[in-house]
């Protein structure tokens, strides 16, 4: 009595395994993805394994995972059901459930494992959720087109994954903007909101969810964090003086402002004895500090890791997390003087887009929380790397895996501001150079985490190069003369491999490997560059192989050079979908492969099948002429 349903659940998961043997032992210890069912598991594993006759051997294959000490109601429950009382049938689904999903997982092609991932467990990816006091500018579609990248990534090999988009709608900018619009704050956010839900699809960004703060459900999800952070101890009630910033929705000590401003370059207001709710964020100076030296790769680039350790050891505050100066926002629980300060707000909505506060064993928390990695720009890291783990640890929850934070991006050398008129729209980049150029180029460009220089010459030259004369001509060369030479059809007939054949093959058959090792630590621009070098040495290849001689001399390794040349592209296609969806599945729409054979585990259990026939090509990548503008 008073057990909790789910620990009961749970500790039968744990005793029925045992009894199944160890072969569901040790699926079963990687089929819970919470933090809470994976302690729970070390903590029944150690109870079951010391209540019962279990051998010395099937009990030390659990002792990796019992670090931490059982709960006294899971020792309970143990008791419980050890000593004969019937497990439910539900009990036993969800058993069932665990297995199969551990067995499912095993099957997963996956990623590399990480310190912060083990590449096969379901894939939380999120972008900060965007601020609608304005339209889109070229920093969101950035952020957006990264996490595409990944989640399509790791769709493609087998994982599941739940991609997480939306806007931020509450708080004081906001309601000032509104006003100045002539418009409620409800109307205003609901119009601005539709620009980035449109640019999302422009991008063909295929996020799964696409979160706003004022769906009734957040809200109800955000009180009931605040409400959790209060039983824990972690709010109080006081009054807040001090430096404010409203562009950026920031707090900021007197030592952080620069020539009067904040470090961003944005106005600042003083705060006057405003009453409001504080969190207790100076509790968690050693915690935070503790959690990045544990785990050294939760913060990625290690520039930002330093700057933010460096951040917390110059000591922390408690946060205001209320206001009463202005009503658009969650207003707080039991208190409707005070709306939440818009950080609590926007950051929850990581669990709330998950179904939080239920985080039971098959929900949606349970599968995905923690988050694989929150991808922010560096202007945000302070409040994903220092409040979101101080109010998660306060909550008894989780934290994320990892926290990435990219740079900013200038325009032909200069800082981009409405104020030099040189902000960069990116539906105008879509509208002037195409959806699949424009991923391409801000994907690989810069090396991902740094800052970036967009020019127009840049973004010519690249698209150009890359991919209308590398990828585009490949594409249009070997398919034409398949096309031409071959009865429209992939060659029914191959010779035997020559040295160079079998080297150009065990490079593309090698390439999933190396895209993977860099898309596993979110080095998304060397893996746009393993592409472009692939497509390099194919280009190489054909231009040896000339297969346009052959057909006058050697037919048969005209053909054979043809299909090795197929099989390639195969590869390159397969491994592009992420960063060029679109192009990349117009390719393997000519070359008839089907569409239910273009995953990561298609590249090893597939081939071209000899004599299926092929399209006439098309060009995928038109070469863009260069404005007299640019050549200037």
């Amino acid at each position: 009595p008073g057990t909790p349903p789910r620990t009961m659940r749970l500790a039968a998961m744990v005793l029925t395994a045992f009894l199944a043997g160890p072969a569901s032992r040790r699926a079963l210890a990687f089929a819970p993805s919470s933090a809470f069912a994976r302690s729970a598991f070390s903590s029944a594993a150690i109870a079951a394994s010391s209540s019962s006759s279990t051998s010395s051997s099937s009990s030390s294959s659990l002792s990796f995972r019992s670090s931490i000490d059982p709960p006294a109601a899971l020792l309970r429950a143990t008791r419980i059901i050890g000593c004969g009382r019937a497990v439910s049938t539900a009990t036993t689904t969800t058993t069932t459930s665990a297995l199969s999903a551990a067995a499912a997982a095993a099957d997963v092609v996956g990623t590399p494992a990480t310190p912060f991932d083990d590449g096969k467990r379901p894939f939380q990816i999120t972008t900060p959720i965007y601020y609608v006091n304005d339209k889109p500018h070229i920093g969101h579609a950035y952020t957006s087109l990264a996490c595409d990248v990944l989640a399509r990534f790791m769709r493609l090999s087998g994982r599941e994954v739940f991609f997480l988009s939306g806007t931020d709608e509450h708080g004081q900018k906001v309601e000032e903007s509104a006003g100045k619009a002539g418009k409620t704050p409800q109307e205003f956010v609901d119009e601005v909101s539709v620009s980035f839900r449109d640019l999302l699809d422009l991008l063909n960004i295929s996020n799964d969810e696409f979160i706003r703060t004022t769906n009734d459900e957040h809200k109800k999800a955000v009180q009931h964090f605040w409400k959790k952070l209060e039983s824990e101890g972690a709010i109080y009630l006081g009054a807040y003086e001090g430096w404010y910033s409203v562009r950026d929705e920031c707090y900021y000590n007197e030592s952080e402002l620069v020539d009067g401003k904040a470090p961003t370059g944005a106005e600042v207001e003083w705060v006057t004895k405003e009453p409001s709710y504080f969190f207790r964020l100076s509790a968690f100076e050693d915690k935070l500090l503790e959690l990045y030296e544990n785990q050294p790769d939760f913060i990625a680039p290690e520039s930002r890791k330093n700057e933010v350790v460096s951040f917390v050891k110059g000591g922390l505050k408690d946060l205001s997390i209320s206001r009463t100066a202005f009503k658009w926002g969650v207003p707080v629980p039991d208190d409707d003087e005070h709306v939440m300060y818009v950080w609590i707000d926007a950051l929850a909505n990581y669990i709330s887009a998950l179904g939080y506060p239920d985080v039971d064993v098959g929900s949606d928390f349970d599968k995905y929380w923690p988050a694989s990695v929150h991808v922010v720009g560096k202007d945000i890291l302070r409040f994903h790397a220092i409040y979101w783990p101080a109010f998660l640890m306060a909550a008894d929850l989780p934290v994320p895996r990892r926290l990435f934070a990219h740079g900013w991006w200038t325009k032909d050398g200069e800082k981009i501001s409405k104020s030099l008129g040189n902000v960069i729209d990116p539906v105008e980049l879509v509208d002037k150079y195409g959806v699949d150029q424009t991923r391409f180029f801000l994907m690989s460009e810069v090396t991902f985490g740094a800052d970036g220089d967009y020019s127009d010459e840049r973004m010519i030259q690249r698209t150009n190069t890359n991919l209308a004369n590398e990828l585009g001509n490949l594409c249009q060369r070997v398919l034409t003369l398949v096309f031409k030479n071959c009865d429209e059809a992939v060659p029914v007939e191959i010779g035997e491999y020559t040295e160079d054949d079998s080297a150009i093959l065990a490079k593309a058959g090698g390439l999933k490997d190396l895209v993977s090792e860099e898309i596993s630590k979110q080095a998304i621009h060397k893996y746009a560059a393993e592409m472009v070098s692939m497509v390099w040495e194919a280009n190489r290849y054909i231009d040896n192989q000339a297969p346009w001689v052959l057909k006058k001399t050697d037919t048969e390794r005209m053909e054979t050079v043809l299909y090795v040349l197929l099989e390639v592209l195969r590869h390159v296609a397969i491994l592009y979908q992420p960063l060029i969806p679109a192009s990349a599945n117009k390719i393997l729409d000519m070359m008839g492969v089907p569409e239910d054979e273009r995953t990561f585990e298609h590249l090893e259990t597939r081939k071209i099948e000899l004599g299926a026939p092929v399209s006439k090509p098309k060009p995928v990548f038109p070469r863009i002429e260069v404005p007299e503008a640019v050549q200037a």
